[in-house]
């Protein structure tokens, strides 16, 4: 990987990052001390990432700043991640490069939550490992147990989580919008 596809990669990964955190940039800016413009150009690319910028971006997101930049370890396909505690669920990303596909494994704890539907661009599919995951997707209301997947558009109000009668182990994988799982079902056998 070139220097200038690292230095690529860095704006939509500050993106992303904030944005899994749900910080607004007016927010970072303040725990960092660099302006909202200065932020906004960075995520756009319309600035070069520099230390000056990045170090204070990682310490506001506790990050190294390896995974501000992306670089993976020459040769190793594995992906080493660490766990993200986010919204009361434990995630451990499975994919390294921003933007495209993410795939993420979660644990959502036992708990009863009223569901809060939220909308926002983009398509997710859902597989539960183990537990039962209700889903509220539009007028819907489920209950997903092991081995039962979900896809759907997150224009639609959507909330998941725990149905409160123990833990949840799920997949998620969230694209952007227009990207969509294709499965090829084997034919049935006559």
């Amino acid at each position: 990987m070139t220097t200038d596809e690292v230095l690529a990669g860095v704006g939509p990964r500050l993106r992303q990052m904030r944005k899994e955190r749900e910080v607004t940039l007016a927010a970072l800016s303040e725990s960092t001390g660099i302006s909202v413009s200065t932020l906004s150009r960075l995520e756009s690319g319309l600035r070069k990432p520099s230390l000056e910028l990045l170090l204070p971006i990682a310490r506001a997101h506790q990050v190294a700043l390896d995974e501000l930049v992306g670089t993976p370890p020459a040769g190793d396909p594995r992906v080493r991640s660490k766990p993200i505690e986010m919204f009361g669920r434990t995630h451990w990303p499975l994919t390294r490069q921003p933007g495209g596909l993410q795939a993420y494994k979660v644990l959502e704890p036992q708990r009863r939550q009223e569901p809060d539907p939220r909308t926002h661009e983009g398509y997710e599919w859902l597989y539960v490992l183990s537990g039962k995951l209700r889903l509220v997707l539009g007028e819907h209301d489920v209950v997903l147990t092991a081995g039962e997947a979900a896809e759907f558009d997150t224009r639609v109000p959507h909330w998941f989580g725990s149905t409160g009668e123990g833990p949840v182990e799920f997949l998620s994988l969230f694209g952007p919008q227009g990207e969509r799982m294709h499965v090829r079902a084997r034919p049935k056998k006559s």
